[in-house]
Order: structure tokens, then sequence, then C-alpha cells
């Protein structure tokens, strides 16, 4: 387990100096787009559920207008009146995301695991947590988002952590990453 824990690590860093060198550029400019249209900072940071639910800040692209409520897209009433001119298009692409590599450096976050909750989302952290899927490192992307992603309820999501939890491997976060890309590039699921 614990070698395994490692090489997560290891493939988590690796692909993490990989992504950010190939990237800086982009990130660049979607940094000046959100800064020249609309006012606020850059980052929005998160906080966010962790290892073992550990509160950890979650860096994103901010693509909603400062003074958005801080829960769950679809608990907003109407969550498209809270996007800044450029905020759709960020999250269509998961553009907002890329910030999270920094969390990824810093060991709050994977590659791949379960994505963290929102610090309010207690029915979601305490059923987690009834399943042990706590004990995982949250990741950009999961099990979950790319059987469902946010359209999915709360106990099926939680569903497909623990069964990432039980069949945890290289090649399945291989695997759930190429998904993911895939679905970004063909724009399938990838509403937040």
């Amino acid at each position: 387990m614990r070698e395994s824990l490692c090489m997560k690590r290891l493939f988590d860093l690796v692909l993490c100096i990989f992504a950010a060198s190939v990237l800086v550029v982009p990130c660049a400019m979607v940094a000046i787009l959100v800064r020249v249209t609309s006012p606020g900072p850059v980052l929005y940071w998160s906080d966010r559920v962790g290892r073992r639910n550990r509160i950890f800040k979650m860096p994103k692209f901010r693509s909603m207008r400062v003074g958005t409520p801080a829960v769950a897209t679809h608990l907003l009433t109407d969550p498209n009146s809270h996007l800044t001119p450029i905020g759709g298009l960020l999250r269509k692409s998961s553009l907002d995301e890329l910030p999270q590599l920094w969390s990824i450096i810093k060991g709050d976050m994977s590659f791949v695991g379960p994505r963290p909750a929102l610090f309010n989302q207690h029915d979601l952290i305490a059923l987690r947590t009834q399943c042990g899927v706590d004990a995982l490192v949250p990741g950009l992307t999961g099990w979950a988002q790319i059987n469902g992603r946010d359209e999915l309820p709360i106990p099926q999501k939680v569903a497909l952590d623990h069964e990432y939890a039980q069949r945890q491997s290289l090649g399945l976060d291989v695997k759930i990453l190429f998904l993911t890309a895939w679905k970004v590039i063909m724009r399938s699921d990838v509403t937040h």
C-alpha cells in the first residue's frame, strides 16, 4: 500500500511538471482574460475537504462574480447569472481547473481521486467518511467525474468513489485521465 502511494505521488509530480511546462502560456492567457473581463482576483481560493477530512485551499481561475455564495453550483438559484463574461467558457473547457496543479504539487490533491468536496457539503463528507473514501487524496478528476460528474446523486457519486478506492491502480488512473481528456475535448459531461 505504501509503495503504491509513493508511485502515485511520483506519477503526479512527473505529470505535473510536464503539464505545467506545456500549460504555462495558456494559464497566463487565461489569467489575463479573467483579469480584464471582470473585477476581482484572477484566482478563487476555495475551502475544500482533503484526505482525512482536512480542509485545504484549492485554487481555480475565477469563473464566478465576486460575492457569489460558496455553495455547489447546482445549489445556486440561477448559476448563469453569477458567471463572469468568460466564466461559462472556462467551465465548459475546464480551463478554470488548471491552477489545481499547484494543489497537486503541494500534495493536497492528486491527478486522480474523488473530487474534493466543498467545506459545507456535509452530506457528501459524511457519506464519504462512512465508506472510507476520506482516506483517499482528492483528485483533479476521478471515476465519478467520468461517470456523470455533478449530475450524479450524492450516494451514487460516493459509490463510484468507493469503487475507485477498491480498484485503485496506475492503469486505472491512466484510463481515467485519458477518458477525462476525451470528455473535455468532446465537451461531453463537462458542465459544473
